[in-house]
């Protein structure tokens, strides 16, 4: 058996949450600060992540910000 004790610096991605992503890692893989159609479609694949995650916390999509990692948005 392994055992894995330093979840503070990663875990291990939950199978629901590969399978989420994977079109985002494929398809729609776009900068959605872009004007292309891929850039468009990851645009607006993020407001509608914002807003799930803002109907799950029970505040505004405007108060959601998405960061790369921990230490971004400690700052």
């Amino acid at each position: 058996m392994q055992i894995y004790a330093d979840n503070a610096a990663t875990t291990k991605t939950s199978r629901t949450a590969i399978e989420a992503m994977l079109p985002y890692f494929d398809a729609v893989y776009g900068n959605p600060s872009s004007l292309h159609h891929i850039g468009q479609a990851a645009a607006e694949a993020l407001v509608r992540a914002r807003q799930q995650v803002a109907d799950c916390l029970g505040c505004g999509a405007a108060e959601i910000y998405f960061t790369s990692g921990g230490s971004e948005a400690d700052n």
